[in-house]
């Protein structure tokens, strides 16, 4: 059987692992934890692109090889790990690698879940804060490095994985990928789920699942977040709701205005205050 697969490419902490988990209550759907299927795709793209033997051969012949294995090697992925007709596959590569996808998939589906972007640092700081025994990755005392929260939101915002994700999501927009993107605000995911997961339904152009229920979202995926670092965190809270937002008493005023200018076009394109 042929796999619809979909792509769930959200930025770090805004409430994908949450996403997946409930769309894992429709029982035709199989969701993944993080997944490493693009790592394996983009990977070969590399040996493609660089491996003398393709090169040695007709163009357009690898080119449709190439295509031709991303395809059907997806379908072969899936294909062992459940029976299931329907996939959501979670990865932050595959929004900025449209294009890619949309040479061996036909109208590739990609969901992408934001959120408010003082909120994610406040909860990359909150997780860094909560583990004073772990290593950081982030300090380098000798050198002053990562040793204020401001250098801590500077180095996340400068790389990986918050930088890098913001980075995708400008590009995307840029070049219009956004237009073809389901886009899905963590705050409205939180305040009004029905409304958005029927959303997500129209999106795919499925009927909507009669039994979601948003109050009790048992954890599907599963992950070992040590693996992750300290700011792993993909294990559901109990309760599905929103907690009040409490970037400023984390942040403090003026690292939250100089976040929020910073990213201005991602706050007026999608509507943050």
């Amino acid at each position: 059987m042929r796999k619809e697969i979909l792509f769930n490419s959200s930025l770090p902490r805004s409430g994908s692992t949450l996403l997946q988990n409930v769309i894992g209550q429709n029982p035709e759907i199989f969701v993944t934890p993080t997944s490493g299927l693009s790592d394996l795709i983009l990977s070969s793209k590399n040996t493609y692109n660089h491996s003398q033997s393709f090169k040695a051969q007709d163009a357009q012949q690898m080119q449709s090889a190439f295509l031709g294995f991303c395809r059907a090697g997806m379908q072969g992925y899936f294909n062992l790990l459940t029976n299931k007709p329907i996939i959501l596959d979670k990865s932050r590569d595959w929004g900025i690698n449209y294009g890619l996808l949309e040479m061996f998939e036909s109208s590739p589906k990609v969901i992408c879940m934001v959120r408010d972007a003082r909120a994610i640092f406040a909860s990359m700081e909150k997780n860094f804060r909560k583990n004073p025994h772990r290593e950081n990755h982030i300090q380098n005392p000798q050198e002053l490095v990562g040793t204020t929260l401001n250098k801590r939101i500077d180095i996340w915002a400068s790389g990986i994985p918050v930088g890098i994700a913001m980075d995708r999501i400008k590009d995307m927009i840029q070049q219009g990928i956004d237009k073809k993107v389901l886009f899905i605000r963590y705050e409205d995911l939180m305040s009004n789920p029905e409304q958005e997961i029927k959303r997500f339904y129209d999106y795919i152009g499925k009927p909507y699942y009669e039994g979601h229920d948003f109050e009790n979202v048992t954890q599907i995926t599963q992950e070992n977040d040590m693996v992750h670092g300290i700011y792993g965190d993909h294990v559901l809270r109990e309760k599905f709701e929103k907690k009040p937002d409490d970037f400023m008493e984390v942040l403090g005023y003026e690292l939250s205005m100089n976040i929020r200018n910073h990213y201005k076009w991602f706050y007026d394109y999608f509507g943050y205050v």
